[in-house]
């Protein structure tokens, strides 16, 4: 693992899209020791600040370095990222193998949640599956879902502070029913899971309204309201959504959208 970590660290200042020399064999290893980890780990992860919250990444490799420099190299500061490692980047497998990397070795430290990408259904589409198929092997790919399927699907921190990669569901009542939900498995197209990883916030509705994406639903700062006043929470962590300065308020303060893909297109 060690040796992993190293040779991906080693291509800072290197030229942007310079590949990391790993073996098939070794990425796979990675995989099957992060499998274990992720599920020894609750569904909904109990945290305490202070810790970094990261936005998607979307394999912008030299990005995920650079925020690493600013913030600290783990196990400095304690991390949490909300989704979204692979797909439309360059280097994928870089930034999920760093990603994974970091969170064997340092398990207490490190926390990566489920996006919408971390899932077969997406990730073969949106460049994932062509990058590994290119580089490795179709086998490769699997090996990683099978690794996708055992990620958490939000995290509590100091229980005042929820986050997921999507937003919260109509059928979210109890932080319970998050704990509760069966790993490993697929995402859903419908239901809690799949809402954790899909949902949007919406500045021009009240309620819920079906999503635009074809998947999900909606919400209104109204819900959003509603929902922490009766959880006693303080605030909504999530990402999904391009916004322009890597993060952005809604609902007064009381939702944030951060994302951490800079010159993303």
């Amino acid at each position: 693992i060690d040796s992993i970590i190293t040779r991906l660290l080693g291509l800072r200042g290197s030229p942007p899209g310079t590949l990391a020399s790993l073996a098939e064999n070794e990425i796979k290893m990675l995989c099957q020791h992060a499998r274990p980890v992720l599920l020894q780990q609750p569904m909904l992860l109990e945290l305490e600040a202070p810790i970094k919250i990261c936005g998607d990444v979307h394999g912008q490799f030299t990005d995920l370095l650079r925020l690493f420099e600013y913030g600290g190299f783990p196990p400095e500061s304690n991390y949490l990222f909300l989704g979204d490692y692979v797909d439309r980047g360059k280097q994928s497998l870089e930034t999920i193998c760093l990603l994974l990397g970091y969170k064997i070795k340092y398990p207490e430290n490190f926390f990566i949640l489920r996006g919408n990408h971390e899932s077969a259904g997406i990730n073969r589409i949106y460049g994932f599956y062509d990058e590994c198929k290119r580089r490795y092997s179709i086998k490769l790919w699997k090996i990683f879902s099978d690794c996708f399927n055992c990620l958490p699907c939000a995290a509590l921190i100091d229980e005042k502070i929820l986050c997921m990669h999507g937003g919260i569901s109509p059928e979210l009542n109890t932080m319970q029913q998050i704990a509760d939900l069966p790993r490993p498995c697929d995402v859903p197209d419908v239901g809690l899971m799949c809402d954790l990883l899909w949902s949007d916030p919406d500045t021009g509705i009240n309620g819920w309204a079906e999503n635009d994406r074809g998947v999900s639903f909606v919400f209104g700062a109204d819900v959003v309201a509603a929902f922490l006043e009766k959880h006693d929470l303080d605030l909504l962590v999530r990402a999904h959504q391009v916004v322009e300065d890597g993060y952005e308020f809604f609902a007064g303060r009381r939702l944030v959208t951060l994302f951490s893909a800079p010159n993303y297109c």
